[in-house]
């Protein structure tokens, strides 16, 4: 089912709502972590990514090591993107998720992605942008095809921090192709 008269908004997060994305990991099952590719017990307590979100934060945007970005359907939150790996001015990484199961699969992946994309190219200043979802994870694969990014290649690799080893499907999408 599509949410076709929906107003879907992607918008730079604010730290207030890092909380969203702290709850989203602590209280997911360790099945649904598995199936994103994470593994449960690396999932920093919470106190740790409080403290980390805050410290981020607090620098210029030149100088973080991640961004996030909130999506709100409707005016409500229902999921978030966040960038890592960035090299302001080159490249960076992003992140895709839906806050709610019943949020997912709904055909609003797409429109956030683009709009997601969009921010970060521009905030960031990037000729690049990657993104490597677990190769097993579909439908962040085909939202990103859908969105207009191109595939590279898949490979195995351990993605991050929470992250057990993996095989990836690695897409990219070029600053030209979007602004």
């Amino acid at each position: 089912m599509n949410d076709a008269s929906s107003i879907r908004i992607a918008r730079p997060m604010q730290l207030f709502e890092t909380a969203l994305v702290i709850d989203y990991f602590l209280n997911a099952t360790p099945e649904y972590l598995n199936s994103l590719g994470v593994d449960p017990k690396l999932v920093p307590e919470r106190a740790l990514w409080i403290a980390r979100f805050e410290q981020q934060f607090a620098l210029p945007v030149e100088e973080r090591k991640v961004l996030l970005v909130l999506w709100e359907l409707d005016d409500k939150p229902v999921g978030f993107s966040s960038s890592d790996k960035i090299r302001f001015g080159e490249e960076a990484h992003m992140h895709l998720h839906i806050f709610n199961p019943e949020r997912r699969l709904r055909g609003n992946g797409t429109a956030f992605v683009r709009q997601t994309a969009k921010i970060y190219l521009e905030t960031l200043k990037l000729k690049r942008l990657f993104c490597e979802p677990y190769a097993l994870n579909v439908a962040p694969n085909r939202t990103l095809q859908a969105a207009g990014f191109k595939y590279i290649k898949t490979y195995e690799t351990t993605p991050g921090l929470m992250n057990f080893r993996q095989p990836v499907t690695q897409w990219m999408l070029e600053r030209e192709a979007v602004l």
